[in-house]
């Protein structure tokens, strides 16, 4: 009976013991994480590519310092490089948390800013990898899940800006239902958080003047609130002349994504009565006539209009015609950085202009290999001359899953202008 006894000790210490090894397991895969794989390699010279489509990719880059391609996971913000290579390789740097989820990414000179589903906010310095600081924003609330791609999350960070204020801070501003604040990007500093109405107002991006652009509808009609990067105090609550009850504000001539805008676009739900505004200097927005045409973009004092046919460059004060160029096969402007507009033709040829004389700094044809122009643009994006494009199907619809929208498995092309 002693040796039965000492028998069925032993085995439920073993049984405890188990329980206790599965709880330390579960414990360590279940608790929230992070993995920071920082870079083994020396941070790389930035290259100067000949004009040309560079290469195919699987998901969608933001070009950081010219230098590095970052890209979004659902768990992960990761880098490769050179800039300029054919296909996505192994990373240069990795960062991941859990069970969190990434929401937004945006970059800045050598600041590569995440954004989570838990409302953190995660600086990486883009020549390490390594985390530079970290803040508690507004919890984003819902997003939609963005392809595979990730194009959304790297290329429309939804409620993430940048501005910089009048004595030279760089200010991120981060958004979500009921709150927005204001960081110090050096630093991740709060500067200022304010609370907000909550499913009656959104924050559409940054001018460069230093505000932050709001469409505010929570006590009356829709009006445009421009709010003070730096200190979080609402500069101006203004409405366009004869505007519609329900207002669309779009910023135009930004710096990079929504941030850092020169101009605003204003319209009704349906697209109507659509009025262009300057905003580049504090105070209200001033009409810019040359603006008005709801497929028009602006580089400084420069608008492009592809809407007649031809390419135009226009005043956007005046709407007065300052250059013409009627050898440009039909093209829509397919995306946009100072100094550049890149415009797609219908044979699927970029087209690279200078905004201020209409010359062109590149042509070619957006193809590769045996892939063909077979393929309609989806989201794209342009950063230090390079230009990324998702290719979609030609018949595919937003209900379509992936493999049905996407032209192929690796969708996105990369160009260098």
């Amino acid at each position: 009976m002693a040796k039965a006894g000492r028998r069925r000790a032993v085995v439920a210490l073993v049984a405890v013991l188990a329980v206790a090894a599965s709880v330390a397991v579960v414990a360590r895969v279940l608790a929230p994480a992070e993995v920071e794989t920082a870079a083994r390699d020396p941070y790389p010279e930035a290259p100067a590519p000949t004009a040309g489509v560079i290469g195919r990719l699987p998901v969608a880059p933001l070009v950081v310092d010219g230098r590095l391609r970052v890209y979004a996971g659902t768990r992960q913000v990761y880098a490769d490089q050179p800039v300029t290579g054919r296909h996505r390789v192994t990373p240069f740097w990795s960062y991941r948390r859990w069970p969190a989820t990434l929401v937004g990414v945006l970059a800045e000179g050598t600041t590569v800013v995440s954004r989570w589903s838990d409302g953190k906010l995660v600086a990486l310095d883009a020549r390490t990898g390594r985390v530079a600081w970290r803040a508690d924003g507004p919890e984003p609330g819902s997003v939609p899940k963005p392809r595979r791609t990730f194009a959304a999350t790297v290329w429309d960070p939804a409620g993430l800006h940048l501005a910089r204020t009048a004595d030279g801070l760089d200010v991120l501003l981060a958004a979500g239902p009921g709150a927005v604040g204001g960081y110090a990007l050096a630093d991740g500093r709060r500067l200022w958080r304010a609370d907000v109405g909550r499913g009656c107002r959104t924050d559409v991006g940054s001018t460069a003047s230093g505000d932050l652009v709001g469409v505010d509808n929570c006590a009356g009609p829709a009006a445009v609130e421009l709010r003070d990067a730096g200190t979080g105090a609402v500069r101006t609550r203004w409405r366009p002349p004869d505007a519609p009850g329900q207002l669309v504000v779009t910023p135009v001539g930004c710096r990079d994504g929504h941030s850092g805008c020169r101009g605003l676009r204003t319209a009704g739900p349906d697209g109507g009565n659509s009025r262009g505004w300057l905003v580049t200097d504090p105070g209200e927005p001033t009409a810019a006539p040359g603006l008005d045409g709801p497929t028009s973009v602006l580089d400084g004092e420069r608008v492009v209009d592809t809407s007649g046919g031809v390419v135009v460059g226009r005043s956007p004060r005046t709407g007065e015609e300052l250059w013409r160029r009627a050898d440009v096969h039909p093209a829509r402007v397919l995306a946009q950085e100072p100094g550049r507009v890149h415009l797609l033709t219908d044979r699927r040829e970029l087209v690279t202009l200078d905004p201020l004389t209409g010359a062109s700094r590149s042509e070619f044809v957006l193809d590769v290999g045996r892939d063909g122009i077979g393929w309609r643009p989806g989201r794209a994006y342009a950063a230090d001359g390079y230009v990324a494009v998702e290719r979609v199907r030609e018949r595919a619809t937003e209900t379509d899953d992936d493999q049905g929208w996407f032209l192929m498995a690796e969708p996105v092309l990369l160009a260098a202008t």
